[in-house]
């Protein structure tokens, strides 16, 4: 059941994003991406410091150890953001933040490949996540998939308009991000049969897990949010931010009550 539990949690985001993506216009998805970057980063914040970290740290392992694989972690993703092979793109023309002409279609790269191989590689580390979290507890995975599918969905919506901007066709674009969530699959079941035997590795990529959570929303969603707004927009911003730690909170206390 573990390894269904992962092909399907795995499914889950792109699927998601890819349906979402393909039954609203660009000018829906350009207003609804803001307010899904917000609720993003109060589930990956809330996921990675109440939920993911507590559990590694409740482990064997010293804390030592756990911090410095959470600072490796963190200089990990940076790296791989830095070579480009590790994008999670919300940026797009007509998205607030004033981007030059032809933004969109820079951020494509030729052919659409900068943005199909990043964000294979970012799927590819989301399922290897999934997959130690479900191997780890059944409902730390639950935890962790939801905090990956609600990054999912703006991350991959961003991508589309990126695309469609860029002169793809909505057709091509789905396709797009349809391949890229499959990899996403592929880390969730390598992960699994990889990493299962290794139980004693389970802590350390519980940790990583989290330096990814935290590296997206501190270096990318909470930047986007601190733009001087109206109080209007701002309160909107606080409100959904505090709706993700609330989901995070409530599937947690759901979870470990069964």
């Amino acid at each position: 059941m573990t390894l269904t539990y992962i092909v399907l949690a795995t499914l889950a985001g792109g699927l998601l994003s890819v349906l979402i993506a393909a039954s609203l216009t660009i000018g829906v998805l350009s207003r609804v991406v803001q307010s899904l970057v917000s609720l993003s980063a109060g589930v990956l914040l809330g996921t990675a410091l109440l939920h993911v970290l507590p559990e590694a740290f409740e482990s064997h392992v010293g804390a030592h150890e756990l911090f410095l694989t959470l600072l490796a972690g963190l200089l990990f993703f940076f790296l791989l953001e830095k070579a480009e092979l590790y994008r999670h793109t919300h940026h797009h023309e007509g998205d607030g933040h004033h981007h030059h002409h032809h933004f969109d279609a820079e951020q494509a790269g030729r052919g659409g490949w900068s943005v199909l191989v990043g964000d294979s590689i970012h799927n590819f580390c989301d399922g290897v996540i999934i997959a130690a979290a479900f191997l780890t507890d059944t409902s730390l995975g639950v935890v962790t998939a939801l905090a990956i599918v609600a990054h999912e969905i703006p991350q991959e919506v961003g991508d589309y308009i990126v695309l469609i901007n860029a002169g793809f066709s909505r057709a091509r674009a789905l396709l797009f991000n349809a391949l890229s969530g499959l990899a996403a699959v592929l880390g969730g079941v390598l992960g699994y049969f990889v990493v299962g035997p290794w139980e004693d590795l389970f802590p350390y990529l519980l940790v990583a897990a989290s330096s990814s959570f935290i590296y997206v929303a501190v270096a990318d969603l909470l930047p986007q949010m601190q733009r001087r707004l109206p109080w209007r927009q701002t309160a909107a911003q606080l409100a959904w931010l505090a709706a993700g730690l609330a989901v995070v909170m409530t599937a947690t206390s759901a979870l470990h009550s069964h």
